[in-house]
């Protein structure tokens, strides 16, 4: 692309300048109006200085990741009704066996519904659980946040719709949901056994506790922890700030018991009343929607098609006014992701991207072992300076097209390697990971029981375990 008019480049550069530093920092002094609005001020100006024109904006909008997004936060919202991740959270402890036991568990439940539901909700939901396990038992909570922050990410690599970045490189790519899958899970397997064994070997020490206070937490059932959370709402993009975590709508959207809990209405279905207080069947149709909904993604259907489609079977099925549910999608979210699209589009205009792409092209070859060194290294610094749905803005189409001049076998797994490494770089620190920050603020939050996760605590565990899954699992990766 060639580089637009001196004018437009420094008027673009300007816009997605303004966008970064709302992004990153939503609550900045001079002009604290959050990251949803910051993203449509970059989009904004990237028409008023002409960088783009209104129906380049318009087409810029990926109207198929914004439906997918919308559904399955639709879905989430119904699985929090029915009580899923409350049955996760007793996983947690039922037959436990330690301390080091307990933490495999964190690892392995995190990472398998941050794989069906998100890592943002999975850490939304299940951070009180672990946070209460550890407390009742005398164990030190720091190794249990860090093994469910850590595995929800590790864990969303897996799935296209395991976190944004992966729909956006799904929607974008092509890739089906299971060649996704299948490319990714050996790499995401591998790499959460290492982190899990990393997190044991660091912190094997603190998680050594006497006969007495282990036998307490096999008695531990979390019926005492309280499940007002609204799964679908928090932020689903990285950040460097914690308020911006806090200051997502979370306290102020409808609580979906109470906003839910209007007259029942009995339907006849073939002779029988289906009535909500037979939560038992309901429970279990919405179950049935989402394991077809899944069975459905693996099979080849349209993502986005499904995942609405499986939204709006939930809503019948509870046979009353969805406004509630509806009131629980983070709208705030879908915003911003409206006003980056025309935001990295119009910085994508200025040629900047493009240039420094040729510049670094040469060197990242991805049939070259040091080339896919050096993508990674791109791809992690790039995330956690930018945030990764950005970077796989920015890099997708052009990782892609590069592979694709070597061979087109080789343009999938410049997908799979942007998918692993941008979601896994969130790992780094505290401040790389939406689920990260999610983590520490929900557990400092926790009436008597808090927990303050600190940035160098983090950055202690965050650096080793990033750099290790990484590199492991690009070897696993399979195009």
């Amino acid at each position: 692309m060639a580089m637009a008019a001196y004018v437009k480049l420094i008027l673009g550069s300007v816009a997605f300048s303004i966008f970064w530093v709302l992004a990153v920092f939503p609550t900045v002094p001079l002009l604290p109006i959050g990251r949803a609005a910051g993203s449509l001020l970059g989009g904004i100006l990237m028409v008023i200085f002409q960088i783009l024109t209104v129906d380049q904006a318009y087409q810029a909008i990926d109207l198929s990741i914004l439906v997918l997004l919308f559904g399955t936060m639709v879905v989430s919202g119904y699985l929090e009704r029915a009580d899923a991740f409350k049955y996760l959270g007793k996983l947690l402890t039922w037959k436990s066996k330690g301390a080091k036991d307990l933490i495999c568990r964190i690892c392995l439940i995190s990472a398998i519904s941050s794989a069906l539901f998100t890592n943002d909700t999975s850490c939304m939901v299940l951070t009180e659980f672990v946070l209460k396990i550890a407390r009742q038992n005398h164990l030190p909570p720091q190794p249990f946040l860090l093994a469910l922050a850590s595995s929800a990410n590790i864990g969303s690599t897996a799935t296209p719709i395991g976190n944004p970045q992966n729909l956006v490189i799904a929607t974008q790519s092509g890739v089906s949901f299971g060649e996704f899958l299948i490319g990714i899970l050996p790499a995401a397997v591998v790499g959460l056994v290492c982190n899990a064994l990393l997190l044991i070997f660091m912190y094997g020490d603190l998680l050594s506790v006497k006969k007495g206070q282990q036998d307490s937490t096999v008695a531990f059932n979390g019926d005492g922890v309280d499940h007002q959370f609204s799964p679908a709402t928090m932020s689903h993009v990285e950040t460097t700030n914690v308020d911006s975590v806090h200051h997502e709508s979370l306290r102020n959207r409808v609580n979906s018991k109470q906003a839910m809990g209007a007259a029942e209405v009995p339907w006849s279905l073939n002779g029988a009343y289906w009535d909500h207080r037979n939560q038992k069947l309901w429970k279990s149709c919405v179950y049935i929607v989402v394991v077809g909904m899944l069975v459905s993604l693996l099979t080849g259907f349209n993502m986005s098609g499904t995942a609405i489609t499986a939204a709006l079977a939930l809503m019948i099925l509870d046979f009353k006014d969805a406004v509630p549910c509806l009131e629980k999608v983070s709208y705030s979210l879908l915003i911003f992701f409206c006003g980056m699209f025309v935001t990295v589009q119009g910085f994508n205009k200025t040629g900047i991207p493009s240039a420094l792409w040729e510049l670094m092209e040469p060197y990242a070859k991805i049939d070259e072992i040091s080339g896919i060194v050096v993508l990674a290294l791109v791809i992690l610094v790039l995330s956690n300076l930018v945030s990764n749905v950005p970077t796989v803005l920015l890099l997708g189409a052009r990782m892609a097209a590069s592979a694709a001049l070597i061979s087109t076998a080789y343009e999938k797994k410049a997908w799979l390697i942007l998918a692993w490494v941008s979601t896994v770089a969130g790992n780094l620190s505290l401040l790389g990971s939406a689920a990260s920050l999610i983590v520490c603020e929900q557990a400092s939050r926790v009436p008597n029981l808090g927990y303050t996760l600190t940035f160098w605590n983090h950055l202690k565990f965050g650096v080793p375990s990033t750099l290790l899954v990484t590199g492991i699992g690009l070897l696993l990766l399979k195009s």
